[in-house]
């Protein structure tokens, strides 16, 4: 049985599988256990599903609560993916933070899933990676 819950103190070990099992662990630093802990403990809006207790999706985003909530990692384990719980993962995020406008940037095996479940493309993002890109 599926359940859905705001978590606080996602164990690391768990995260980390979830990426891994979610293919995100192929963007994401899952060799680099300090750096995981380090998202785990900056992000401050945890939603998670679980069947029967086992991890198979997570959200991990950032908020003020109120102007933008950046929705940094869905994780839904592959096994488990079409059956909307990524879409509920969303949901359940918005709605802990009704106010902010929900930002994500789309991996790119998933750019074609977010218009499908509503939400609006902008193409008008940009990204830094090296502070010594700037020029």
């Amino acid at each position: 049985m599926l359940s859905y819950q705001q978590e606080n103190n996602l164990s690391l070990e768990e995260f980390k599988q979830v990426l891994i099992d979610s293919t995100l662990g192929e963007r994401r630093p899952v060799d680099d256990n300090d750096r995981l802990q380090q998202m785990l403990d900056h992000a401050n809006l945890l939603v998670t599903a679980r069947d029967n207790g086992k991890l198979v999706g997570v959200s991990r985003a950032l908020t003020d609560h109120a102007f933008c909530t950046y929705l940094s990692d869905l994780a839904v384990h592959q096994a488990y993916q079409k059956q909307g719980i990524g879409k509920e993962l969303i949901r359940l995020t918005k709605k802990l933070s009704p106010a902010a406008k929900l930002i994500l940037l789309a991996a790119p095996k998933a750019v074609g899933y977010y218009p499908k479940i509503g939400m609006t493309q902008w193409e008008h993002c940009y990204c830094l990676d090296k502070v010594d890109d700037l020029h």
